[in-house]
């Protein structure tokens, strides 16, 4: 199937947790700006017809730079991110191209993304209207009160820790999201459409897929590129 395909890339977080006063998108990795790793995945995805990133307003024209540097010729629009991450992707959807039929939306702070996963929850978005990458939970998970103590412990073979890609119909997104009551409570955009009572498909991704919270997932996530030959 062809079609028009937009890729969101919300990266208008802050780094508090990170202990920078940059923002995360612009750690090194391997001496290259994280944000850089995602717009290549992008650029290099047959399926992705264009590339808006939402941003803080400090960073867009760093952003803009960075890609015409690099060639990321996919990228057409740099916008401001919202009050929330909802807000955000609605900020970007208002940049997309009016031909766009799909919204694969991206945390700009996972860079380790391969245009194979990419290319993968995307045809099955084709197929399903609505799909994301995930993983199988291997650690056990509780559930606990306000005091931290356990209250319940859920079977993990149901379990799925979910990634970015996710990837939506225009039409079905844009219903879900005027359709939701709190945007500021929305922390995935899968839960747009479960909220309406919509199904998502998981896509098997990967675990290097990691995003970048801590000092200790640079650590990581240099291994994995230096191990992948990005050095």
């Amino acid at each position: 199937m062809s079609a028009f395909v937009s890729a969101i890339i919300v990266a208008a977080g802050g780094s508090t947790r990170m202990g920078t006063a940059d923002s995360k998108q612009f750690v090194p990795l391997l001496g290259q700006p994280a944000i850089l790793y995602t717009l290549r995945a992008f650029q290099a995805c047959a399926l992705i017809s264009e590339v808006v990133v939402v941003c803080r307003a400090q960073d867009m024209a760093r952003i803009e730079a960075l890609a015409r540097e690099n060639g990321i010729s996919k990228l057409t629009a740099v916008t401001e991110g919202g009050d929330c991450r909802a807000a955000s992707v609605q900020n970007g959807i208002l940049a997309v191209s009016a031909q766009a039929q799909y919204f694969a939306i991206h945390d700009g702070a996972r860079p380790l993304i391969t245009p194979e996963e990419i290319t993968a929850v995307t045809e099955a978005a084709f197929e399903t209207g609505a799909a994301t990458l995930g993983t199988a939970v291997t650690d056990t998970i509780k559930i606990a009160d306000e005091n931290n103590v356990i209250l319940q412990t859920p079977d993990r073979a149901v379990l799925r820790a979910v990634q970015t890609p996710q990837v939506f119909e225009k039409e079905l997104y844009t219903f879900a999201l005027t359709d939701a009551e709190d945007l500021s409570i929305v922390t995935d955009d899968c839960s747009l459409i479960e909220n309406m009572g919509g199904e998502v498909q998981i896509v098997e991704g990967s675990r290097e897929n990691i995003k970048l919270t801590t000092p200790v997932d640079v650590v990581l996530a240099e291994s994995i590129l230096s191990r992948r030959g990005e050095a």
